[in-house]
């Protein structure tokens, strides 16, 4: 991880020096440690795959690209507004901030090879908090055969987490939002609402049902089905993060096409429709707005091509000439089921 941009910024804002790093993890607080020893206590908990030539530890990691092109996505965690540590542990939120990154890569077609992590911590947190976070992080890049080779760490009133993952294409093209044909069959793969649901049960005070609590904690990106759909050549795909009418809409603009979706199709699975009615919900507006279980969504120029992506791809509707809009039967949706806006 990168020291020296941390040392500049902490002299110019502040005046004062840091840490000599001389604690240990069982000091308790990220102040009493010290960055250096923050660092290190981090970097030990994160080994390296086979396309890491040099890991954390020095000013830039080296990694392989096999294909040539590197995929690169970046997301941000802020506390309060993307997790609560008093609704997820540092483990949740270590897999929950790597989730995001990893499904975007997928989203693209691509494998995901490393991630790059920037870390903005108030000097009270826990140093076992921290580790936490770091044994999450390492434990979803080991579904993908991931690593975590680098970032920074810097002192904030604030905790925040950046995370740029990177990925191989293979040989393959990439996937992008605006190869939509009319005619094509719109498919989804992965949970809709789930996530979406797991926030509304922890936003009342419950801690269950817990099937849906952990899949807001804990999203199951389907990571496989990129490249899957992406061999069997869909022509446009995307990850379902803002919520499905939000995120096809993004598609439907960049390939200037009107998507139509079945409503039978998108019927909420039942722990959904079973848990609305006590929380006063629709569950249609946790599976058409609620995106944080990072499904992914594409389009298919075929049935044949829809079967070869695999069979957990479902069709969900078509693709049609026309502006750029995203229906249900024909109707546009009402608005509460539009999707995630971090500004409106």
């Amino acid at each position: 991880m990168s020291r020296h941009a941390t040392a500049t910024k902490e002299s110019l804002i502040t005046g004062t020096t840091r840490s000599s790093g001389a604690g240990s993890a069982a000091d308790g607080t990220v102040g009493a440690l010290g960055e250096f020893g923050l660092i290190a206590a981090l970097t030990a908990r994160l080994p390296s795959g086979p396309l890491v030539d040099l890991g954390p530890g020095d000013d830039a990691a080296v990694v392989r690209a096999p294909d040539g092109r590197v995929v690169a996505t970046t997301d941000v965690l802020v506390e309060g507004v993307h997790f609560r540590r008093d609704w997820s542990t540092a483990v949740d939120v270590g897999h929950k901030a790597a989730a995001q990154s990893l499904a975007d890569v997928a989203a693209m077609g691509a494998e995901p090879t490393t991630l790059l992590v920037g870390l903005a911590v108030p000097s009270d947190v826990e140093v076992e908090w921290v580790l936490g976070l770091a044994d999450g992080l390492a434990e979803e890049c080991a579904v993908v055969g991931a690593s975590v080779v680098g970032g920074d760490v810097v002192r904030s009133a604030t905790l925040t987490i950046a995370v740029t993952a990177l990925g191989d294409l293979h040989g393959r093209s990439a996937v992008t939002r605006a190869g939509a044909l009319p005619g094509d069959l719109v498919a989804v793969c992965g949970k809709l609402g789930w996530a979406a649901a797991g926030l509304a049960v922890l936003t009342r005070g419950f801690r269950s049902p817990r099937i849906v609590v952990d899949a807001h904690r804990r999203p199951a990106p389907p990571y496989d089905a990129g490249p899957s759909a992406a061999d069997a050549g869909a022509t446009a795909m995307c990850d379902v993060s803002d919520g499905l009418l939000a995120d096809l809409g993004h598609l439907a603009e960049a390939s200037d096409v009107s998507i139509d979706l079945d409503g039978a199709a998108l019927v909420p699975d039942v722990p959904l429709a079973e848990l609305a009615p006590a929380l006063g919900v629709d569950a249609s507006t946790w599976v058409l707005g609620g995106g944080e279980d990072h499904a992914l969504v594409a389009t298919f120029r075929t049935r044949k091509a829809l079967k070869k992506a695999g069979t957990q791809w479902r069709q969900i509707g078509v693709v049609a000439a026309g502006a750029p809009t995203v229906t249900i039967g024909g109707v546009e949706p009402a608005i509460g089921q539009r999707g995630h806006d971090h500004f409106r």
